[in-house]
């Protein structure tokens, strides 16, 4: 893919007009590859800020020697890594603790992002990210960082009837685990687009005493017809109306969907209540790693200047 132009789009901002709010809100921004996907950069750091945290997602079949081959260019480029260890594709505790010290060998991987992960029908003894954790073999290896995921929108995955009962014993069992580990723990959410559920649901899991931070996902620019598909694949809920309502714009057809107004919303809302427990932005490339990275360098003043800027 060749690199974009610095061109501003119709919808971006102008010279000059970064807002201090959203430059805010970028700072330690962290953003999702995969290996077939890391493999098209040809330099991270010509295109992320020094010390980003980049997640490594783990997709079945994807060879582990792949995972950590890609982890460890990373980390020798000066990047965090933290990859996937998604529960349902990992067989047995024997497996779990060989990819834990090929990470840690080869890379020196510190963080984890555990999740149930995208099958259904799991390949082993593993169902969860809770199961994953009470092994205990991240504390062990001495993980210093452990993200488990959160659902703005809901996860018809654990609850099928759609009340949410499943998701919410299993935010209080995670909070509950944070207050035993010695690794530092957050949430890292599902993507949305919207911001006001996003507001709603970070408020009402905070007044049910979840006080872990919240990493909210965030989807990178992308064509409008490439956005939809992965909202529906992913399962995001209410706000893919905002995609729905731009379908019907045919002058917005042909343009890039990009994260600007949700983003801006959110960064507004951190500003006037800085305890709003939303600290950091996961971005997911939908439409490619540099050209979510291109927009973080248009949109987000220093905090998203390259590491070789």
């Amino acid at each position: 893919m060749a690199l974009l132009s610095f061109k501003k789009s119709p919808e971006g901002p102008v010279a000059g007009s970064i807002s201090p709010q959203v430059e805010s809100f970028l700072q330690g921004y962290s953003i999702e590859v995969m290996p077939r996907t890391a493999e098209k950069v040809e330099n991270f750091r010509d295109l992320l800020p020094e010390g980003t945290r980049v997640y490594i997602a783990h997709i079945e079949g994807t060879p582990i020697e792949d995972m950590v081959a890609t982890a460890k260019r990373l980390n020798a480029d000066g990047f965090p890594v933290m990859p996937h260890f998604p529960a349902r594709i990992i067989h047995n505790r024997a497996m779990l603790d060989d990819w834990i010290a090929r990470y840690q060998g080869e890379a020196d991987v510190k963080q984890a992002l555990l999740l149930a992960g995208g099958v259904t029908t799991p390949h082993g003894d593993f169902d969860s990210s809770m199961q994953l954790l009470e092994t205990g073999a991240f504390d062990k290896a001495g993980f210093t960082r452990l993200h488990v995921a959160g659902h703005p929108e809901g996860n018809k995955d654990i609850d099928p009837d759609g009340r949410g009962i499943n998701v919410a014993d299993a935010l209080r069992w995670k909070q509950d685990f944070s207050n035993r580990t010695d690794a530092q723990m957050a949430l890292a959410t599902q993507f949305a687009f919207e911001a006001q559920p996003i507001i709603e649901w970070a408020d009402t899991i905070k007044a049910a005493g979840i006080d872990l931070p919240i990493h909210i996902g965030i989807a990178g620019p992308a064509k409008l017809q490439t956005m939809i598909k992965f909202a529906v694949a992913c399962g995001v809920g209410a706000s893919l109306r905002v995609l729905q309502r731009r379908a019907k714009d045919v002058t917005k057809l042909l343009l890039p969907f990009e994260p600007t107004d949700v983003i801006s919303e959110l960064a507004a809302h951190k500003a006037a209540n800085p305890d709003f427990n939303v600290t950091n932005v996961h971005f997911f490339p939908l439409g490619g790693i540099k050209t979510n990275a291109h927009w973080a360098i248009e949109n987000g003043g220093a905090a998203a200047q390259p590491a070789n800027a």
